[in-house]
């Protein structure tokens, strides 16, 4: 039988980074896109290798469609077909509607909407059936709380909805599409605000992205088979 595949889009930093190291211990061969910091992306593919996984690398914008069908016909030559597909690339701009710029909406639609959703259409080309796509979405599609994150809410909204049609899509080659929610997990992007964050989330403390990268590889697994159209909220208990 041929290796296990997957490739985590976004998946050279954070969350996207925890993902591609934990599917790799599971036992997946991984490609990864990422748009900038190709040093991380390299760091990443070196852990991934020394666990005796193959691992690629390849710079994609998840803006530009022509990148993401490019990432996946690469990951597939190289390594060959399928069995998951992590969308993890997204973007966030914080402004109030009267400050929302048309470049910051449409960048935001681009990569949090028809990026997610071209990556799904691209990797199913490659897809063997019963394979797995996972996107990471956010717990502000729930639940906002927050000035400013209008577009951006809209965008994870948007992804829960995508999921369930798509799950319909794709039923019948037993390929399941499943959403994870993060709420406040500690990134590049949280850094500064972990403490602060932390004192307004019941369980008392932020997210680690290994915490996230477990879900993703429950869902990547057999005993997830199961379950599809479902957006999971792991968040502390931030929206109850």
């Amino acid at each position: 039988m041929s290796a296990r595949v997957a490739i985590v889009f976004g998946g050279s930093r954070g969350i996207g980074a925890a993902i591609a190291l934990r599917l790799a211990h599971d036992g997946f061969d991984i490609a990864l896109t990422y748009v900038s910091q190709p040093d991380k992306a390299n760091d990443l593919v070196a852990a991934i290798e020394a666990l005796g996984r193959r691992a690629i690398a390849i710079r994609a914008d998840s803006a530009d469609p022509a990148a993401i069908r490019g990432a996946v016909d690469e990951t597939a030559r190289q390594l060959g077909e399928l069995d998951v597909a992590v969308i993890n690339a997204g973007v966030l701009r914080q402004s109030s509607v009267e400050a929302v710029s048309l470049e910051e909406l449409d960048l935001m639609l681009d990569v949090n909407v028809r990026g997610v959703f071209l990556a799904i259409q691209a990797s199913v080309a490659y897809m063997r059936d019963n394979g797995r796509i996972i996107t990471i979405g956010s717990n502000t599609a729930v639940w906002t709380g927050t000035k400013g994150l209008s577009v951006y809410s809209m965008t994870k909204a948007a992804v829960a909805s995508m999921v369930k049609g798509i799950a319909l899509d794709l039923a019948s080659r037993r390929i399941t599409v499943n959403n994870i929610q993060p709420g406040p997990t500690e990134t590049d992007m949280t850094a500064t605000m972990a403490e602060q964050l932390g004192e307004i989330i019941p369980i008392g403390r932020i997210g680690q992205p290994d915490e996230i990268a477990g879900l993703a590889s429950w869902l990547a697994s057999p005993a997830a088979g199961y379950m599809t159209g479902a957006s999971l909220t792991i968040d502390g208990g931030y929206v109850l």
